[in-house]
């Protein structure tokens, strides 16, 4: 019994951790005195020239509105370069992308996402290669804002925030109540050091510190750590502002969600990121609080189900554990025919981890294809 009970204890304490000791870690740490450098102030003269790259499959309903909120953001038109590079589209992406008035258009053959945008950068002409979803809003200021972090010249990554709007009534899915969660998460890191991931939405990078990575390895992912290995910082800058339409449905997210991770399943145990080779100690805290042990949290709840089970029928507070965990998933399938917001709750969180553990099967039993389509509902 006192395996089981090692296991229950690790198992949630690891599960606690990873949701609610790891944020009051960071708050703690960023509120230690420590020597930091003065601000820098932009370099005078004019702003860098920036490549906005939109790599886009089949977008044909969206793709003019987002060649026309590039072009209309403030942001010296003779300084940036709007780029919109198709992954073998066959519904009139690039005309529709041609006609809004995009500087450059590539019909590339079908070879996904990431090698469209390596193909855009090899064709681009800026000095930051900046990114974004087809079906991503920015305010007008945000690119000006991203590109300010590249004042500092440690830095060779910057992300924005995106916020998650819902595009439907009667929506139910509850991605806006965790990327909140999130971006919080990722204001700490960035303060402290460099951030553990990314987002597709808005996100730039200098030309030199592009990284061109597996092409089933996403940016999201990928990048932030790798130009930590390389010496760059990677950093969350809240005020450069992004909006995308979030999938309608719980169960769409979890279809989405189990797609990325079978992308970022080999990022983490092939990808490098396992590895603490480059790594500062403290980015090493977060990579493993933030990354593993979220990826890890699918295994470890069902460990401390299944210790609760063993050990619940000779104690009452691991037979109280149990019901607990129970009430957790009756609740989440409870919110399929009572959509109340806790219910509904429950079942974002059981869905969505449990999309962690398919996307890992997804990957292992037939590999992750390069290519994607753009999620049900978010456009």
């Amino acid at each position: 019994m006192l395996a089981w009970e090692i296991v229950f204890w690790l198992s949630v304490s690891l599960l606690v951790y990873a949701q609610l000791g790891y944020p009051l870690v960071l708050a703690a740490l960023a509120r230690v005195p420590r020597a930091r450098a003065a601000a820098i102030a932009p370099a005078p003269g004019e702003p860098p020239t920036v490549s906005l790259i939109v790599a886009a499959y089949d977008e044909a309903a969206v793709i003019a509105r987002k060649v026309a909120n590039a072009l209309a953001l403030d942001y010296p038109r003779d300084r940036l370069e709007v780029v919109v590079a198709s992954d073998g589209s066959s519904d009139g992406t690039v005309q529709q992308a041609r006609q809004a008035g995009a500087d450059l258009v590539l019909d590339l053959p079908r070879g996904g996402k990431i090698r469209a945008q390596d193909a855009a950068v090899a064709r681009s002409r800026g000095e930051i290669v900046a990114f974004s979803d087809a079906n991503s809003t920015w305010e007008p200021e945000a690119l000006r804002l991203l590109v300010g972090a590249f004042a500092d010249p440690a830095v060779g990554y910057a992300c924005g925030q995106v916020t998650f709007v819902s595009g439907s009534v009667g929506a139910t899915n509850q991605e806006g109540l965790y990327w909140r969660y999130e971006m919080a998460l990722r204001a700490l890191e960035s303060r402290l050091g460099s951030i553990t991931a990314g987002n597709g939405a808005i996100y730039a990078t200098r030309r030199e510190s592009y990284i061109e990575v597996d092409p089933i390895m996403g940016h999201d992912l990928s990048f932030p750590f790798n130009m930590v290995k390389r010496g760059w910082r990677a950093v969350y800058v809240p005020e450069a502002r992004a909006a995308e339409k979030m999938v309608p449905s719980l169960e769409g997210e979890f279809a989405r969600k189990r797609r990325m991770m079978s992308h970022t399943w080999p990022i983490v145990l092939r990808g490098g990121l396992l590895s603490p080779r480059g790594y500062p100690p403290l980015y090493a805290l977060m990579i493993a609080s933030h990354r593993l042990l979220r990826y890890a949290a699918p295994f470890l709840h069902v460990a401390a189900l299944v210790a609760s089970f063993v050990l619940g029928a000779s104690s009452t507070f691991y037979a109280l554990a149990l019901a607990l965990q129970l009430a957790l998933i009756v609740a989440a399938l409870l919110a399929r025919v009572v959509p109340l917001r806790p219910l509904l709750v429950a079942r974002y969180y059981v869905l969505t981890t449990a999309s962690v553990a398919a996307g890992l099967w997804d990957w292992l039993r037939h590999g992750t294809p390069a290519g994607w389509e753009p999620a049900e509902g978010t456009r």
